[in-house]
């Protein structure tokens, strides 16, 4: 008989929450949280008229002075898991990436996979968001963000299967209602035929098992890891000379038509049909 899962209490979620923080901005919530419970603490109650007004301060006094130890208490718990987690995510992408076998990840749990592969986008130099997914398969993944640009990733840790090209329309579908500039799937397989044909054309960048260790061998070296390369031959923006991406119009007469824009939006705002 199967065990059911036991509910997480309040304490819990808001440490899960905080950890998703950095180490030092858990710390650093945590600080704040003890100064506005502090300052709600010492302030000098209005005059009470009713009997309601009486109870909710009588209530109110001891929630400051417990919000004061447990807030920061529950945020510092959150630093340390989030520390704890860093240095996984190090020790993990150091033992994968110094690997001579192109299989490594094939050994990993699909959290580990997720976690591998945003390890190695934040080296990249990408801000990473986990989305901590419910299951192995669970819609966006890591959201990634560099500069004023935003990209979605989808991470398939098939080992035995290629995946197909429903995974790669679901991601450019997101992309297009998140406005993302672009996206990855990435999997430790293949892709189909079919999958691979989609993304042409498109800023979507599918790595498989070589490509995704090669990826990890390039940037644990230092190496910059050029999201697209297929749009090296997009035209330079005719006002600061930078790349352009391929972008589409989400509002206004031309809603839905695509267009060049300069990667460099909204500093820069040169456009090519």
């Amino acid at each position: 008989m199967s065990r059911r899962r036991r509910k997480s209490t309040t304490a819990e979620d808001i440490i899960s929450v905080v950890s998703l923080l950095p180490w030092w901005g858990a710390l650093l919530l945590g600080a704040v949280s003890y100064l506005v419970f502090h300052a709600l603490l010492l302030q000098t109650p209005p005059p009470v008229t009713q009997t309601g007004e009486v109870i909710s301060q009588a209530f109110l006094t001891p929630f400051y002075a417990a919000g004061q130890i447990i807030a920061p208490l529950l945020c510092v718990i959150a630093a340390a898991v989030s520390f704890a987690r860093s240095r996984h995510r190090g020790r993990l992408f150091q033992s994968v990436a110094t690997s001579q076998a192109a299989d490594a990840v094939n050994q990993l749990s699909w959290q580990e996979f997720e976690q591998l592969v945003g390890q190695a986008f934040k080296l990249d130099g990408y801000s990473v968001v986990e989305n901590g997914g419910g299951g192995a398969d669970g819609g966006v993944d890591l959201v990634l963000r560099r500069g004023n640009e935003k990209f979605l990733v989808q991470c398939k840790q098939w080992k035995a299967f290629k995946v197909g090209v429903d995974v790669v329309r679901e991601l450019y579908g997101l992309m297009a209602a998140r406005g993302a500039t672009g996206g990855f799937v990435v999997t430790s397989g293949t892709f189909s035929n079919d999958a691979e044909t989609f993304a042409q054309g498109r800023n979507i960048r599918l790595l498989d098992g070589p490509k995704l260790h090669a990826l990890l061998q390039g940037v644990s070296k230092g190496k910059d890891f050029a999201p697209y390369p297929s749009l090296v031959s997009s035209p330079a923006c005719p006002v600061c000379g930078s790349r352009m991406v391929r972008r589409t119009a989400k509002r206004g007469q031309h809603a839905g038509a695509e267009f060049w824009g300069c990667q460099r939006y909204p500093e820069c705002k040169g456009i090519v049909k």
